[in-house]
Parts: C-alpha cells; structure tokens; sequence
C-alpha cells in the first residue's frame, strides 16, 4: 500500500512509511465507526460496499451509538459494536469506557462521525491505520494517522470515499448502496411528498405544500401524488391537505417501519422532500428526489444526475415554484433516460 496523494491531506509523520508494509489482502480488521442518525447511517452503506471491495479478506465492524440504531446496516458488516449513548445515564463512566474498548485492536479504523464517543473510540482502541475526516487540526493530530480534509460545500459520502481514495482505492461514482427491499407496485406511478422534519425549524410551510402538491397533481395528472405523513405532530398532512382536499389524484400514504418506508421510496418516481432521513432513504433507494432545505444544502446533495436541490433563499427557505420546477426538471430528465 502506499498513499496517492501530494498535498491537501495531513499526515502524522512515518505514516507512509509504515504503510510499505501492508497489503490489502492483509488486511484482517476493519473498525468503521459512524455514530449517527438515520439518514447519515444510511449514506455509510456505498463506504462499507467500498471497503468490502478494497479489502477482500477484512473482518468488518460497523460501531454505532445505542441511540441511533435504525437503518443499521447489519446486511454488509461482520459485526455491530454498540457503544453507549444518551438515555443511558445511569451507566457509569467504568461501564462506558469497557464497552467502547470491546471494539478491540484493528488493522484500519475509518473514525465517519467525528463525534466525541466516536473520538474516544478511536482514542481508547489500538489500530495499524487510523484515519478519520475531523474539523479541527488537534482532532487530526491527536487520533488519526491519516486525516482528510472535510467540507460542508461537498456531499457528505464523496468525503468519506476520499479516506479510501487516499490510499488508492478506486470507488464507483455514483456511489452503490445496495439497499435491500422491493418496490411498492401501484396502478399508477406517483410521487411522494414527505413533509415531516427531526424537528419543526426543518418543515417547509404547510400553504407552500399545498401549493406544490396542488401544482404538481394537475401538471402530472396520470400520476398519484401521495403525501407521507410522519409521527410528531408537526408532520401531519391535515393542514396541507384541506385547501386541495378535492383534487382526485391526491392522498395519503402510510408506512410504519423502514422496510415498508423502503418499498414506498422505491417505487416512486421522485420524493420530495425536507432535509430528513427520509430523503437519505429515498437516496440509497436509488429514487430521484428533491431536497428543500433551510440552509447549508451542499453536505447532504449527492451531484448524481437524478438528485436536485431547492436552494434557500436569504430571507428564508425556497418558494413552492422553485420547488416545482427542480420537480419538473428533475422529471423531464429521468423520464428522458428512462425512455
């Protein structure tokens, strides 16, 4: 192994020395530590894919955090680490410390959260590698051998591709996700509204869904426009629903667990939807969606040809005509494909 780069990403000092040794096909343990939320534990799916290619004869643990456990990728790992996370404070410090440490020595660590306990898992466990893509330089200097550098302008799974890209490895672009399930089949083909958020600052306006789904449902009138509703209250399609409550090709959907999401989101045409693990979902699902964020849309857009953006603007997030033409675009385009 040796590594592909001139500048741009720091280095501790002998690491390319160390590194002469290695093989990939010696490469025994691989720890990839991502303690996150649904949609970013997600994304980790093309990383893992990669890292299964790259390093052929590696046992693979996924370290993930007691809190966040949904959309696990347990289909492509060897093994799951679980450290402790909030909800659990009555566990003692002694008890924290002996489960983040029974992740083990490793051959590679790839530290994908740069969080506090994904730090001091990288700290407290022995690797050959540790490489990890922190904010800060101490970060770097402290924990990794390798650090690349992190942008909040580029897409989050390039960022964690580039740790492998420094070593050589060669990644598929668009990213493959393998996400498993089959597609939702309906009379007619149809689009999916999401239009709830992890918190109520993250929805777009009731009246501008309205305006869009009502838009949408009479420029595409062979298609369902299916509005999928989530579990707080804020994401409830009541208010949405009652100024186009006579449109014929309007309702809603429901799925009540990640399968099920799963099956919906592959059988649409295109998601629409707020800045929301449900998006990421749609995004391995390999669907077309359309994200509509408040700000920073750069870190969570994948630049593949079938994914667009609702651009904020300064005084606040995109109007529902912006929003319907990245639809209609993005439309015009996968059908042309398709055809």
């Amino acid at each position: 192994m040796k590594l592909w780069f001139n500048k741009g990403i720091w280095t501790r000092n002998g690491t390319d020395r160390k590194i002469r040794d290695l093989s990939f096909t010696d490469i025994k343990k691989i720890a990839i530590l991502r303690h996150a939320a649904l949609g970013d534990m997600v994304l980790t799916r093309s990383f893992i894919i990669e890292a299964r290619k790259a390093f052929p004869n590696a046992t693979i643990t996924l370290s993930i955090v007691s809190n966040y456990t949904r959309g696990t990728p347990e289909d492509l790992v060897d093994r799951v680490h679980i450290v402790h996370g909030s909800g659990t404070k009555n566990i003692s410090i002694k008890e924290r410390y002996k489960r983040i440490k029974e992740l083990g020595d490793q051959d590679i660590i790839f530290d994908l959260a740069s969080s506090s306990r994904s730090n001091m898992t990288c700290l407290l466990n022995r690797a050959t590698l540790k490489i990890g893509f922190p904010y800060r330089k101490l970060q770097a200097r402290l924990l990794f051998d390798i650090a690349t550098p992190r942008s909040d302008l580029n897409f989050e799974g390039c960022e964690m591709m580039n740790m492998l890209n420094a070593l050589g490895v060669k990644t598929a672009y668009p990213h493959q996700y393998g996400m498993p399930g089959e597609a939702l089949k309906r009379e007619k083909p149809y689009i999916i509204y999401f239009i709830g958020a992890s918190t109520p600052d993250k929805v777009w306006p009731a009246d501008r869904f309205s305006k869009l789904i009502g838009d949408m449902s009479k420029e595409y009138p062979d298609h369902d426009h299916l509005v999928l509703e989530g579990i707080q209250d804020w994401e409830t399609a009541d208010k949405i629903l009652a100024p186009i409550q006579h449109t014929g090709n309007v309702d809603v959907i429901n799925a009540d667990t990640i399968d099920e999401t799963v099956r919906v989101l592959k059988g649409a045409d295109l998601v629409v939807s707020n800045d929301t693990g449900i998006r990421h979902l749609a995004i391995v699902s390999e669907t077309p969606t359309v994200g509509i964020f408040f700000h920073d849309p750069f870190r969570y857009w994948p630049r593949f040809e079938i994914h667009d953006v609702a651009m904020p603007g300064e005084d606040g997030p995109a109007s529902a005509d912006e929003v319907f033409s990245c639809c209609s675009r993005l439309l015009g385009r996968t059908e042309k494909t398709v055809s």
